[in-house]
């Protein structure tokens, strides 16, 4: 693996490999092979530049990385059915997403050791601000490793240049590696600034954030049987957080061009891919390839697990609360609902070169759109039905739910977008420094604080008196908002590794809107999932549709899950490249 990672990293020397987004990515130095090259803070902050340009990591359909992961949880799936990783076998050493991501992620390591150990020598003659850059790189390096462990658990390791001698390397194992993270996360805060001044760039505190995150990972899968240490500093280093930075005051500004603008946004995201039509332009297409196909493609879709896991308004679980309507199940939720998806009856507003503005219809051949310059309603052709591709609309290949999340914009056309992508956010924080101390058991103030300050921001209410003190109860709230705070981030594929929730998300077929003969005005009062099948269930807040299921859409008929896509397999041309790397149990 080292031999092809060495291979990989002096073809990035010579040159870019991504384009830039701002004037610090946009620097990056001619020739990285030159000896001594170094040696000033010129051009340390030049190969620093070559780093960040290293994250925008595509392991599939031109998207950002972190956006990607999600679709591979039971929260989202691909249009294509029994394709998604864990719904039909495509979870092998073969697999191009795995082979990608794992590329990826050691071109990411490879470029970091080039400047960290080729600038070693020179650091005593230079100022702070190369010890900066120095900082960011080691951040940005242990990023690569705290994503290498979480997906593949041991891994090859190496934090200077490989030579053709190490190529035939053994894995290190992954408590090795994440005591490495945690010691590097906490040196390089030393010479960073708690919030950067360029945005963009990283700083102190998306250095803790991130030792926080790299330590829950170590205390859910009791790594070295060292949990509650490691849940320990999960708490301390997110403590460090708290109080540095700030929520952004409305939730939806935080996935929108408009919005992110904002200096609360900006206060509220630590870390971020960085997007711009500016110079060297660099655009995704997130929203266009999960709208209506009125307004986009629609290949990728929100699960109506993820759905059912919103809360009523008063706080309380949909089968608990007297405030769900079964007909209209979009009424009463957590406002994050409407922030994250669209359903049939909603009317939403996009902009796809020109602003179209029309209502949802999961049924119905033609549909209403509305006339700007006319300001009247008009009835038009419903694609999601009545098209060429409506087969892959979000009634057809989805569930019935669209992403409303990086799709709800009217300020720049969604085939082209330059809204950032979260990398991580406040609110991650928050939800990480709860989840630590409810799992040691420390269930006081700080904890429903940091929950509440999350929930307040979107007018849900306190942590309500039936879970104060109660870890079980408490535990299953952190968890759920955590699904319904950070859809869509990246962040819940790790999250049910941690929680050991696969089988639950995708041991079975996915559920959708009811069919075309019932609607939803069809369906009985008590149409309600079921979160109780179990108490892994309910934990986890898990719906079962079993009591009216023949009512309802359902695909991915083959889904199943297997103990061992906990673990993504080492990629097999790793394998073979170097036959010392064994593989993960199950894979073969």
């Amino acid at each position: 693996m080292k031999n092809s990672i060495l291979k990989i990293t002096l073809i990035l020397l010579v040159g870019i490999i991504f384009g830039s987004c701002s004037d610090f990515l946009d620097r990056e130095p001619s020739d990285y092979s030159s000896s001594g090259f170094y040696k000033s803070e010129a051009a340390i902050e030049n190969g620093t530049s070559g780093v960040y340009n290293c994250i925008y990591m595509n392991i599939g359909y031109s998207l950002p990385f972190n956006v990607t992961l999600d679709h591979y949880t039971g929260l989202a799936m691909e249009r294509a059915e029994n394709t998604t990783i864990g719904a039909g076998g495509a979870l092998n050493p073969d697999n191009s997403s795995v082979q990608s991501f794992w590329s990826m992620l050691y071109v990411l390591v490879a470029r970091s050791n080039s400047v960290i150990y080729g600038s070693t020598d020179y650091m005593e003659g230079l100022g702070d601000k190369a010890y900066q850059y120095v900082s960011e790189v080691r951040v940005l390096r242990a990023f690569a490793y705290y994503n290498l462990i979480s997906t593949y658990g041991d891994i090859p390791f190496f934090t200077s240049p490989v030579t053709i001698d190490e190529y035939k390397d053994t894995r290190t194992s992954k408590v090795e590696v994440l005591d490495f993270i945690l010691n590097e996360l906490e040196e390089s805060t030393a010479y960073l600034p708690w919030t950067a001044s360029e945005r963009g760039r990283v700083d102190k505190s998306f250095a803790y954030g991130l030792k926080a995150r790299a330590a829950l990972l170590g205390g859910s899968l009791d790594y070295g049987g060292k949990s509650a240490e490691y849940f320990r500093i999960s708490a301390d280093a997110s403590s460090k957080v708290i109080g540095q930075r700030q929520l952004a005051k409305s939730f939806d500004d935080l996935f929108n061009i408009t919005g992110q603008a904002k200096s609360d946004v900006r206060n509220e995201m630590l870390f971020e891919l960085m997007y711009s039509n500016l110079g060297s332009r660099k655009t995704h297409v997130v929203g266009f390839g999960q709208v209506s196909r009125n307004t986009g493609q629609t290949g990728r879709h929100p699960s109506m697990l993820l759905a059912d896991m919103f809360e009523c308004t008063d706080g309380k679980r949909i089968d608990e609360s007297p405030l769900y309507d079964p007909h209209h199940p979009q009424k009463n939720r957590d406002p994050r609902f409407h922030s994250t998806l669209w359903m049939h009856g909603d009317t939403v507003t996009v902009n796809n070169g020109s602003v179209v503005r029309h209502v949802l219809n999961a049924y119905d051949m033609e549909t209403p759109f509305y006339n700007f310059t006319t300001e009247e309603w008009e009835m038009k052709n419903n694609a999601d039905i009545n098209s060429a591709a409506a087969w892959a609309s979000f009634c057809n290949a989805g569930s019935g739910y669209i992403w409303a999340k990086f799709s709800n914009e009217i300020a720049e056309n969604i085939s082209a977008q330059t809204c950032n992508i979260p990398i991580m956010r406040y609110a991650e924080v928050l939800l990480t420094y709860a989840e630590a101390k409810i799992e040691l058991n420390e269930l006081d103030n700080s904890v429903y604080e940091a929950i509440n300050e999350v929930r307040n921001r979107v007018n849900m209410p306190n942590v309500s008196s039936d879970r104060i003190g109660n870890q079980d109860k408490m535990r299953q709230l952190v968890r759920n908002e955590r699904k319904v705070e950070l859809a869509l981030e990246g962040l819940h594929q790790v999250d049910v590794r941690r929680w050991d929730i696969g089988d639950l998300e995708n041991g079975q077929p996915s559920y959708g809107l009811p069919l075309p003969e019932i609607r939803y005005e069809g369906l009985s009062d008590n149409a309600i999932p079921n979160f109780t099948t179990s108490e892994r269930h309910n934990l986890n807040n898990i719906a079962s549709y079993d009591s009216y299921k023949e009512k309802l859409k359902v695909r991915d008929r083959n889904r199943f899950w297997d103990k061992k896509f906990n673990l993504w397999p080492i990629p097999q041309l790793e394998i073979d490249r170097n036959p010392n790397l064994t593989q993960n149990e199950g894979y073969y």
